[in-house]
């Protein structure tokens, strides 16, 4: 991407009413943004779905003049910036409708790698959710994947700064321009996190904190990953906004399941209840239901409790899992004479016991 195309990227993203949506729109009729920004009013009006509303504003010399200093911010600080339609443009984030136009970023950040997955959470989190997390990222270093997380107070700062303890790389995901550092106690990551990985953010250095920046940040977060992980979450929160978008994007979600009276556990247990994230028991859970694949000697062994003891019915369905494999709900209730309900909750409970685990397609095996 030469200067002169940065410029007129930079001032089309400027208008404060052009998404990303709609500048890929205009982008894509036009050929390129300097086309967008010097191509009649009335002719951009007959692209479907651009109007009075979306154009009003384009226009403004401001925009070419803020973009001239950004740009000048960008090469003084020697930050890199990908375009959408560019080869070293986040891949994942490509298949993403609103993915940024523009992506500036710092550090060391190395794409190439197979296995990316995002960590999010409360921000209040728990002792249980912090032993969790470093089990998580513990449990998958031998598959080597890049942990993305919003470099926030609690689950965020946990997943970089375990990834960074084992020699993972990361990335944080900002939600205000790359001059800045939000909480400003994480200030003292931020040169591990560079050695380790870098930052993402679509917000200029002009962006000012806003909690909207937050919410749009998550779009990334969840759109560089092929799978996000909820560590724990309230009813309501950010961490589910991610795993909402992640959701929307077709990507698979991961969810930490808790006790009902935990405040803490409400919105993972109701994502997976929802059906809009896996049940996550143990680490191995994301490697198995995400395919990832390890030579045979770097395999993890997956450790069965011993000595779990089951009831009469359990023991039906553990013993026809244990002669048939992997095999789907309704099945298992035809073959063991059981209502599908009787089925499902028995199921659930046994995944609880760590003696069987849940697969794609309402299929079951034995651990």
């Amino acid at each position: 991407m030469t200067e002169n195309d940065l410029l007129y990227t930079l001032a089309l993203q400027h208008a404060s009413k052009v998404g990303d949506i709609t500048a890929k729109k205009l982008i894509g009729h036009c050929g390129s943004a300097e086309a967008v920004l010097k191509e009649k009013k009335q002719n951009l009006l007959k692209i479907d779905g651009i109007g009075e509303f979306v154009l009003n504003g384009l226009f403004g010399k401001n925009h070419l003049a803020d973009a001239e200093k950004e740009l000048d911010f960008i090469k003084a600080e020697n930050i890199k910036v990908s375009y959408f339609r560019d080869v070293d443009y986040p891949e994942k984030l490509k298949h993403c409708i609103d993915g940024p136009i523009l992506l500036f970023q710092t550090g060391n950040i190395d794409l190439n790698k197979q296995h990316i997955i995002s960590i999010v959470g409360t921000r209040k989190i728990t002792t249980n959710g912090i032993a969790f997390c470093e089990k998580l990222i513990e449990t998958l270093k031998p598959y080597d994947p890049i942990i993305v997380s919003g470099f926030a107070y609690g689950t965020d700062i946990t997943a970089h700064k375990n990834a960074i303890k084992h020699n993972l790389q990361t990335i944080g995901c900002l939600a205000h321009g790359l001059n800045q550092i939000y909480p400003k106690v994480h200030k003292k990551y931020m040169v591990d996190v560079e050695k380790n990985g870098g930052f993402f953010s679509d917000f200029w250095s002009t962006d000012t904190f806003d909690k909207n920046n937050f919410l749009k940040r998550n779009r990334i977060i969840a759109g560089l990953s092929e799978a996000t992980i909820v560590i724990e979450s309230a009813e309501k929160g950010g961490s589910l906004v991610t795993a909402d978008i992640a959701h929307s994007y077709n990507r698979d979600v991961f969810a930490v399941p808790g006790r009902t009276t935990d405040q803490l556990s409400i919105g993972c247990n109701n994502l997976i209840k929802h059906q809009k994230a896996h049940m996550m028991s143990t680490p191995l859970d994301v490697p198995y239901i995400l395919n990832w694949q390890l030579e045979d000697k770097e395999k993890p062994a997956i450790q069965k409790q011993l000595f779990v003891e089951l009831d009469a019915t359990e023991k039906i369905i553990y013993n026809y899992l244990k002669d048939n494999e992997k095999q789907q709900l309704d099945v298992i209730a035809l073959n063991c004479e059981m209502p599908i309900f009787k089925v499902s909750g028995t199921l659930l409970n046994m995944e609880l016991k760590g003696v069987v685990r849940p697969l794609p397609g309402k299929l079951f095996e034995v651990i």
